[in-house]
C-alpha cells in the first residue's frame, strides 16, 4: 500500500480507534484526538501543489480484482487535488468549530466522529479514484455516512425525515450513475476514467453514449441538489451546524460538481451536456433563489442559498462545454466559463462555510435561528456580526470579496452565450444572461436578509430562549480563518491563479491543450465600466427595491398551491409507493404454504421452459447412456410405490415406512452404481432417520379424517407434473450436451498428488469442498442449538407450572 492510498483510507482507520478513545478519556472532548487527522492530510496533500502546478499527475495502483479490471488507482491531478485539499482543510476547520459546538457531556460523540470521519474518507476516495466502480463504492459510501449524520440526533422526527429524504433521493441517483459506469466501461472496454477521457472522440458516435451520459448526470444532479432533486437539501439542515458547513458547503453536494468537471472531456462535446448541464443549473440557480427568500429559518435560508450557488457552479461547467467548439485557449474567451466555475467553487466554500459557522453560533447562544424572533444582535455578538457581514457581502457578489471576482466571471460567461450559434443557442441561449441576473438579485436579497433580520433591527429578548453574547473564542476560530480567507482571497485572487485554479481548469479542458502546452490564469479586480458591471449594479439597486418593498410582494409566494410543491409530491409519492406496495404484498402474502409453492414452482417452470424453447436448450442424446438393467428398473418401481404410498398412506406408522423403503432404495442404487461409501452413508442417515421418526409420531394421535382424505386438485396436479417434467427434460439436456470436459477428471487425478489421500469422495469433502462442507456443519450446529434449547425452554417451563 502506498501513502497516498494510506491517506485516503486513513480517515476509515482512524473511525475504528475513535470509539475507544471515546471510552478511554472521558474527560477530553473526542474532537481534540480527531483534530490531528486531517491537519496532517491537508498538509500531506499541499506536497502536491508544485507538482499539478506543472500540469503533471501522480497515480498509484493497488491490485483489487484485476481479472475484471478493478484496482484501486489513486489519481492525483489538478482537480483532485483542489477537492482533497479542499476536504481535510475545511474538514480540520469543521472539527476545531465542533469541539466548541458540540457537549462532551450531552452528546454521543464517539458516534459523530466516526460518521465525520467515514464522510471524509468517502470523499477523498471519490475525488482521487480513476476506477469508476472503485469511485462508486466511495461514492455511496457519502450516501451512507451523509445519512448518519444527518441524521445523528435521531430522537427528533425531523433529523431521521431529513436522512431518509437525502438517502432515497441520492442513493437513487447513485444507481443510475451505476448504469451510466457501466455503460461507459462497455463502450470503452476499460473502468478507468483516463483512459476513457482518451478515447472521448471514439465514444461520441457509440449508441450508448447519450444514455450513459444521461445515467451519469441524474447522478450528478441528485448529490447536488439540482433542480427538481433539490428537495432533500433543506430538510438535511436538521443535522448539527459542524454537519451542515462541510457535507453542504465543501464536500458532499460538491461531488455531483466533481462528477460533471471529471467527466466533462469525455460529454462536453455534445450540445445535449451543454443544455442539460447548462440549463439544469441556470434553472436551479433560480429556483432556489427565489425560494430562499421566503424562509424563515436561518439555516433554510443557507440551504436554498446553497442549491442556488452549485446551479450557478454547475451551469458555468455547462457552458463551459462551448469551449471545445472553438481552436485554442488562452485566447478562448469561453473558458472563463470554467473558469468561473473552479474559482467559485473555491469562494464558495470558504463564505458559505462561515456562514453556517455563524448561525450555529446564534443558534447555540440564543436558542433560535428563525429570523422572526432575532434581530439587533450586533451589539451583543459584534465578531459574528463581522464575519456575517464579509461572508454574506461575498456571497451577494459584492467588491472587494472573492465572491465578486468569481461573480463578474460568471456574468461575463452567460453574456457571451448569446454569441454562441450553435446547438440552438442562437434561439434560446437569451435565457442564460437572464435567469443568471434575476437568480443573482434574488441571491442579494437573501444576503441582505441574513444580515439584517439578524444582527440590525429591533432586539427581542422576549422571544429568545437564552440572554444572546458573544461566543467562546474557540467556536469563532474557524469561521474567523474562512472569513479572513473570503478577504485575501478578493484582494489576492492571483495567489490560487497558478497554484490551485489553472492546473483544475486545464485538466476539465485538457482536450483544448495541445502536446506540452500549459494553461495560465491572471485575474483582475477592474476591466473598465464592462456590462458585467452594469449588471452588478442593476443587481444592488433592484435588490434594495425589492428589499424595501418586501412586505407587498411576498404574497407571491401564496400563490403556488401546496399540492404543487416538489416537496408534497415527494412526500404523496412515497405514501402511495407504501399503500400500493401494502396491498400488493397483502394479495399474494396469503400466510399459506401452498401458496407461496404455488407462485415459486409456476415461475420455475414458466422460465425454465421459455428458456429451454428460446435457447433452443433441449438435446437427447443416448449414445453415451449405459443400458438400464432389470435391478434399476425393480428400484426405481419401488421407489415410485413407495412415494404413492406415502402420500396416501392412512397410518403415520405406514408412512415412515414406506418413506423408509424410498431411502434404503436409494442407497441400493448407491451399491449398483459402486458408490459404497455414499451406500453406507444414505444406509446410517435413513435408519436415523426411521427411528427418530418413529419415535417422534409414536406421541402423535391417529390420523384425522381430514389428513387421510385426498381430494384430487387439477391445478396441484399440472403444476406437480410441470415441476417433475421440466426437471426431467434439463437433466436429460445436461446430460446430452455438455460444453465442458467434467471435473471428474481433475479429481482423479489431484486427489492423490494434492490431498494425499486415496479415497475420493472423503478428498472432495474434506479438502476440495472443505468450506462447504465445514458451513454445512455449523447449520446443523446451530440447528441442533436451537432444538437444544426449545427442548430445555419447554422443560423449565413445565417444571414452574
Amino acid at each position: 500500500m502506498t501513502l497516498l492510498h494510506l491517506a485516503i483510507i486513513a480517515p476509515f482507520l482512524m473511525a475504528i480507534l475513535v470509539p475507544f478513545l471515546y471510552k478511554a478519556f472521558r474527560s477530553i472532548h473526542t474532537g481534540w484526538f480527531v483534530l490531528p487527522l486531517p491537519i496532517v492530510l491537508f498538509i500531506y496533500f499541499l506536497q502536491y501543489l508544485p507538482l499539478t502546478r506543472e500540469h503533471n499527475t501522480v497515480t498509484k495502483t493497488m491490485e483489487w480484482i484485476p481479472s475484471l479490471g478493478m484496482n484501486f488507482t489513486a489519481h492525483v491531478d489538478g482537480l483532485g487535488l483542489l477537492f482533497a485539499l479542499l476536504i481535510t482543510g475545511i474538514g480540520s476547520l469543521v472539527v476545531l468549530y465542533s469541539v466548541y459546538y458540540l457537549s462532551k457531556k450531552k452528546e454521543q460523540l464517539h458516534n459523530f466522529y466516526v460518521y465525520l470521519l467515514l464522510f471524509m474518507g468517502a470523499m477523498l476516495g471519490v475525488v482521487l479514484s480513476d476506477n469508476l466502480i472503485v469511485l462508486y463504492m466511495f461514492w455511496e459510501f457519502t450516501s451512507f455516512s451523509s445519512f448518519l449524520l444527518i441524521g445523528y440526533w435521531y430522537h427528533r422526527e425531523r433529523s431521521r425525515y431529513g436522512a431518509e429524504k437525502s438517502m432515497l433521493i441520492t442513493v437513487f441517483g447513485g444507481l443510475s450513475m451505476l448504469g451510466g459506469f457501466l455503460l461507459l466501461s462497455l463502450m470503452g472496454n476499460t473502468f478507468s476514467i483516463r483512459e476513457l477521457i482518451s478515447q472521448a472522440g471514439d465514444l461520441t458516435a457509440h449508441p450508448l453514449f447519450i444514455p450513459a451520459m444521461l445515467l451519469v448526470l441524474l447522478g450528478a444532479f441528485t448529490k447536488s441538489a439540482q433542480f427538481p432533486f433539490h428537495i432533500w437539501l433543506p430538510d438535511a439542515m436538521e443535522a448539527p451546524t459542524p454537519v451542515s458547513a462541510y457535507l453542504h458547503s465543501a464536500t458532499m453536494v460538491k461531488a455531483g460538481i466533481y462528477l460533471v468537471a471529471r467527466l466533462s472531456p469525455v460529454f462536453a462535446i455534445s450540445g445535449v451536456w451543454l443544455w442539460l448541464v447548462g440549463g439544469i443549473g441556470i434553472l436551479t440557480l433560480f429556483w432556489a433563489s427565489f425560494n430562499a427568500v421566503k424562509q424563515t429559518d436561518l439555516k433554510g435560508i443557507l440551504a436554498y442559498s446553497t442549491v442556488s450557488q452549485l446551479g450557478l457552479i454547475m451551469s458555468l461547467l455547462g457552458v463551459g462545454a462551448a469551449a471545445l467548439h472553438f481552436e485554442g485557449m488562452d485566447e478562448n474567451i469561453y473558458t472563463v466559463a470554467t473558469l468561473a466555475a473552479v474559482f467559485h467553487l473555491i469562494n464558495h466554500a470558504t463564505f458559505k462555510g462561515s456562514l453556517f459557522m455563524v448561525v450555529g453560533i446564534v443558534d447555540h447562544e440564543t436558542g433560535t435561528r428563525d429570523i422572526r424572533r432575532l434581530g439587533g444582535l450586533m451589539s451583543f455578538m459584534p465578531i459574528t456580526f463581522t464575519i456575517a457581514i464579509i461572508g454574506s457581502l461575498s456571497m451577494a457578489g459584492l467588491p472587494p470579496f472573492n465572491g465578486f471576482l468569481s461573480k463578474e466571471m460568471f456574468f461575463t460567461a452567460m453574456v457571451h452565450v448569446l454569441e454562441l450559434d450553435f446547438f440552438s443557442l442562437e434561439t434560446w441561449g437569451f435565457l442564460f444572461p437572464v435567469l443568471a441576473w434575476v437568480g443573482s438579485i434574488f441571491t442579494f436579497l437573501y444576503s441582505v436578509m441574513l444580515v439584517s433580520k439578524t444582527f440590525t433591527g429591533k432586539y427581542q429578548p422576549e422571544k429568545l430562549e437564552k440572554k444572546p453574547h458573544e461566543a467562546p473564542f474557540g467556536m469563532l476560530i474557524s469561521p474567523i480563518v474562512l472569513a479572513s480567507l473570503v478577504i485575501i482571497f478578493g484582494f489576492f485572487p492571483n495567489i490560487l491563479s497558478e497554484t490551485i485554479i489553472a492546473p483544475a481548469v486545464g485538466v476539465i479542458l485538457a482536450s483544448l491543450l495541445h502536446a506540452g502546452e500549459e494553461f495560465h490564469v491572471h485575474i483582475s479586480h477592474w476591466h473598465g465600466f464592462t456590462i458585467e458591471v452594469r449588471m452588478t449594479l442593476g443587481v444592488i439597486l433592484v435588490g434594495l427595491g425589492l428589499y424595501k418593498l418586501l412586505p407587498k410582494w411576498m404574497k407571491v409566494y401564496n400563490l403556488q398551491p401546496e399540492k404543487l410543491t416538489f416537496n408534497y409530491l415527494y412526500d404523496r409519492g412515497l405514501e402511495l409507493m407504501d399503500q400500493t406496495s401494502y396491498k400488493f404484498t397483502r394479495s399474494y402474502m396469503t400466510g399459506f404454504i401452498r401458496s407461496y409453492l404455488v407462485y415459486i414452482f409456476i415461475f420455475f417452470i414458466s422460465i425454465l421452459s421459455i428458456t429451454l424453447v428460446v435457447r433452443n436448450g433441449f438435446v437427447l442424446d443416448t449414445s453415451n447412456v449405459a443400458p438400464v438393467g432389470t435391478y434399476e428398473i425393480v428400484l426405481a418401481i419401488v421407489m415410485v410405490a413407495g412415494t404413492i404410498t406415502t402420500l396416501l398412506a392412512k397410518s403415520r406408522l405406514t408412512a415412515i415406512i414406506a418413506l423408509g423403503s424410498v431411502g434404503y432404495s436409494v442407497s441400493l442404487f448407491f451399491v449398483l452404481f459402486r458408490a459404497p461409501d455414499l451406500a453406507l452413508t444414505q444406509l446410517v442417515i435413513e435408519t436415523v432417520s426411521v427411528a427418530l421418526f418413529l419415535l417422534c409420531f409414536y406421541h402423535l394421535p391417529k390420523l384425522s379424517r381430514h389428513e387421510t382424505r385426498m381430494s384430487f386438485k387439477l391445478g396441484n396436479a399440472v403444476i406437480s407434473l410441470g415441476v417433475g417434467a421440466i426437471v426431467t427434460l434439463i437433466a436429460l439436456s445436461a446430460h446430452s450436451q455438455k460444453l465442458f470436459d467434467s471435473i471428474a477428471q481433475y479429481y482423479v487425478e489431484n486427489t492423490y498428488n494434492e490431498a494425499g489421500g486415496k479415497n475420493m469422495v472423503n478428498v472432495i469433502l474434506v479438502d476440495f469442498r472443505g468450506f462447504d462442507t465445514m458451513f454445512e456443519i455449523c447449520v446443523l450446529g446451530i440447528a441442533a442449538l436451537g432444538i437444544f434449547s426449545m427442548i430445555k425452554l419447554r422443560l423449565t417451563r413445565r417444571k414452574e407450572g
